[in-house]
């Protein structure tokens, strides 16, 4: 997984990590003048590129949707480090995503977007359903009175 990263980070650069650079790029939505579908399209894509920075708050024990809005406020660049609770310049921290890979899933994930948008359809693996825990251990017996 490693040498991957490695092979996209040269391939593309990096990028900002822990999700920052996803927030960075939400003024570029706030530009966009759509409306109906397209606006609640902009609206998932908002929404969603928000997610990496919230889960890893969360994560941390804190409120996302607090450090969301401390990123969005901190500028270009500065996200959460979760591991020393502090707002820092990510790069420079040495916290970084392979370009290529932040592309990526945000491609991907705006064409899976637009395949369930377009079919109202989604596949996804079934459950297996959970077998039933096993009966509790049989009486004592004859042990009345013992605790």
């Amino acid at each position: 997984d490693a040498l991957n990263a490695t092979r996209a980070a040269v391939e593309e650069g990096i990028v900002a990590g822990g999700g920052t650079t996803f927030i960075d790029i939400l003024p570029a939505l706030d530009k966009l003048n759509v409306e109906g579908d397209v606006k609640v399209g902009v609206e998932i894509v908002r929404r969603a590129v928000e997610a990496p920075v919230r889960q890893i708050a969360e994560n941390a024990g804190l409120e996302g949707s607090v450090v969301v809005d401390s990123v969005k406020k901190a500028g270009d660049g500065v996200g959460f480090n979760a591991l020393e609770n502090t707002y820092v310049d990510m790069i420079g921290a040495g916290i970084v995503d392979p370009a290529k890979v932040t592309r990526s899933a945000l491609q991907n994930a705006a064409s899976i977007a637009a395949m369930v948008l377009t079919t109202e359809t989604l596949v996804t693996d079934k459950p297996e359903p959970e077998a039933p825990a096993p009966a509790g251990a049989p009486g004592m017996g004859g042990m009345g009175g013992m605790m």
